[in-house]
């Protein structure tokens, strides 16, 4: 009977263990699972107050673009960094250790992307100086196009023939660098030649006329039309009208074809190489 009694009291002990440890698990399955669900909501609430953050400072123009959303992507990923250290440390798990794994997976990451890391100064280099923000036309590293996005790594711009290049901002930060609109406005410079036998007040007034006729091209700076040159074949006169940078690419073709269809209409030559041969007998 004692024996009997024993058992049942063994069998009763097993299942209120058994009990226990279902119970402990499902608990830690519940964390688990609401530490997903806070982490996704997290996450999404992040970018949504991020992008709502970004587009508020844009409106009221406080805040650079550029530098706006470099500051946003950062701040979005350092918070999202320690939403994950909380949730960690909210399932039980040692944060400081998680730390120290950080510290040093930053300290191999660092050795191992050596030649990056003089991109990110270049970067930080960059957002503070602002030697040119997005949708500036600049020429940097061989290569001319518009800014489309500043990181904190690279710099981004589209080319005139619709190439996207990626260029480390060590280069940019380092490399001799033109900004075509940073004053707010560019000077088309172009040359024709006329030769010694045609009028060149004449072509001059020509070349006149047209810039007057043209809204795009600014009057203050008011345009020049001057001879610039006495070649063999003829004499070069410098066309250097100013221009929004918008209209720059559109009025430099534009005045090339209107003056030489002009200079034709007036019978104005164009100088060209001749080769004379005398046959003697």
């Amino acid at each position: 009977m004692k024996d009997q009694t024993l058992v049942a009291r063994k069998g009763e002990d097993m299942d209120m263990e058994f009990g226990a440890v279902l119970a402990a698990i499902a608990a830690v399955v519940l964390k688990v699972i609401f530490a997903i669900v806070l982490l996704l909501v997290g996450f999404m609430l992040i970018d949504k107050v991020s992008r709502k953050l970004v587009g508020a400072l844009q409106k009221r123009g406080e805040v650079d673009r550029t530098i706006l959303t470099s500051l946003s992507k950062a701040i979005s990923v350092a918070l999202k960094v320690l939403l994950i250290i909380v949730l960690v440390g909210y399932l039980g798990i040692d944060t400081s250790g998680l730390a120290a794994l950080v510290a040093s997976l930053g300290v191999t990451f660092g050795l191992a992307v050596n030649g990056a890391v003089a991109n990110l100064a270049g970067g930080i280099l960059l957002l503070v100086t602002r030697p040119f923000k997005v949708d500036d036309f600049i020429e940097v590293g061989g290569f001319m196009g518009t800014v489309k996005e500043i990181g904190l790594i690279n710099t981004k711009i589209l080319t005139m023939d619709n190439r996207i290049v990626y260029i480390p901002n060590g280069t940019v930060s380092s490399s001799s660098l033109i900004n075509y609109n940073q004053e707010g406005l560019r000077r088309v410079d172009l040359v024709y030649s006329v030769s010694y036998s045609s009028d060149y007040t004449k072509a001059q007034q020509v070349i006149g006329e047209i810039l007057a006729a043209d809204p795009r091209i600014l009057k203050d700076p008011a345009p020049t039309v001057r001879v610039v040159a006495q070649t063999l074949n003829g004499l070069d006169i410098c066309c250097r009208p100013y221009v929004r940078p918008e209209h720059y690419w559109d009025v430099f073709f534009d005045l090339n074809e209107k003056v030489k269809t002009a200079f034709d209409a007036n019978g104005i030559q164009i100088p060209f190489q001749q080769v004379e041969v005398t046959v003697s007998k």
